[in-house]
């Protein structure tokens, strides 16, 4: 019988943590926390704070340390998806902010790993997690774990990569959610021998093939059980290529007029998305139900005909880690129609587990989501064997035990 793994004191240093039940960002955070709390180690999350914080100071074994940073409500854009402006840009407040939350957040960090006696500091997002993680850590083990927009901003950005890779030079372990993050971190300066891919886990009790659910979904949505439904999930940002799904409804209203594709999600690009299906005629067929909370994610996935990850790389390079709404649409068992970019392919296997399509090509989207639309049986096969693969493969308490074995590597 293997030897049980020490216990830790973990610090969580992170800019994102869901912020009420249900939100929908940075939903991958709490189940981390929570997995690695489940294991039987001490886990302290410091966050900052956000005018729509609804959480206890401990829930689930997690125990949350908020610092404020920021004099107004309205100050308060480091986070939490704030800082960049559709994804692409920095925006000027938040590197106006940036000074005051680095040092607020460090001053939180330390008092609290001084205050629970931390062994491990794990600092989520190199930037700006990994910098104050490396700041905080002292004789600690250092972990850090991107996430994707991290990376993008050390590559666009001189201090942030210097920053990234002071944080790497730091680190004892660096954890990405894909391949391809771990090799544009390489490219930075994280250490080849030292750095590991861990991808997402997803619940697979709650999402999962469900026809009460569907039957539900569909109720909600007003949409007959016999109407071909596609459903995407993000936020409405040029990475998440939904202008190339709303062409793609276009060309699949000739065969199938009364196609619904829904879009749940918010951002910057909501008026745009919304005009662009305005100008190709789809307005009455593409629905944007704006940002849905995360508690129904399974409804509408479930009440799917087909689950749609268009992401791209956008015009700026940046591109999706590993968007969590492709493994929970494999849980689902929805058949999945997806772009192989950033972590995407790593986890879905075109033809296996999902139709994949190259990225910008609304005609190749259209075809595959067509292509499961005329033979169902075809789709459920795909969406049982995906359905498999996230089960054996992919559960937030794996994610916990590879965490917890980084954490016995570095200590």
């Amino acid at each position: 019988m293997p030897a049980r793994a020490a216990r830790q004191t973990v610090v969580m240093i992170t800019s994102s943590y869901p912020r009420f039940p249900g939100d929908s960002i940075a939903t991958f955070m709490e189940p981390i926390a929570r997995g690695v709390a489940a294991r039987g180690h001490d886990v302290h999350v410091v966050a900052p704070w956000h005018p729509q914080w609804r959480r206890g100071a401990s829930e689930g074994g997690v125990h949350v340390h908020l610092f404020r940073y920021a004099p107004a409500p309205s100050m308060n854009v480091f986070g939490y998806a704030a800082a960049l402006r559709a994804d692409v840009r920095l925006r000027l407040s938040a590197i106006a902010v940036a000074p005051f939350a680095l040092i607020a957040g460090v001053h939180r960090a330390r008092q609290v790993a001084h205050d629970a006696g931390a062994s491990i500091i794990h600092a989520h997002w190199v930037i700006p997690g990994g910098v104050m993680g490396a700041i905080t850590a002292g004789r600690r083990p250092l972990v850090v774990s991107l996430h994707g927009s991290d990376v993008y901003v050390a590559e666009r950005h001189l201090l942030a990569r210097t920053a990234a890779r002071t944080a790497f030079r730091r680190a004892a372990w660096v954890t990405a959610c894909s391949e391809d993050l771990r090799n544009r971190a390489l490219a930075l300066g994280a250490p080849v021998d030292r750095t590991s891919v861990v991808p997402y886990g997803v619940d697979s009790e709650r999402f999962k093939p469900d026809p009460q659910a569907r039957a539900e979904g569909r109720a909600t949505l007003g949409v007959a059980d016999d109407v071909p439904l596609v459903v995407a999930f993000g936020r409405l940002v040029r990475k998440k290529g939904f202008e190339y799904l709303i062409d793609a409804a276009v060309l699949l209203r000739r065969d199938y007029p009364a196609l619904r594709v829904v879009v749940a999600g918010d951002g910057d690009l909501a008026a745009p998305l919304r005009a662009h299906a305005v100008a190709a005629g789809v307005a009455d067929c593409v629905q944007f139900l704006g940002g849905v909370p995360h508690h129904m994610t399974p409804t509408l996935l479930a009440a799917a005909d087909v689950g749609v990850v268009p992401s791209i790389h956008d015009e700026e390079g940046n591109v999706d880690g590993l968007p969590n709404t492709v493994l929970e649409i494999m849980a689902s068992g929805t058949p999945l129609v997806a772009t192989p970019v950033g972590g995407i392919g790593t986890v879905a296997t075109d033809g296996q587990t999902a139709r994949l399509v190259p990225e910008r090509d609304a005609g190749a989207l259209a075809a595959a989501i067509a292509g499961l639309l005329r033979q169902p049986s075809v789709g459920s096969a795909i969406g049982g064997r995906a359905r498999e693969v996230v089960c054996r493969d992919h559960s937030w308490a794996g994610v916990a035990e590879q965490f917890e074995t980084i954490y016995e590597r570095v200590s």
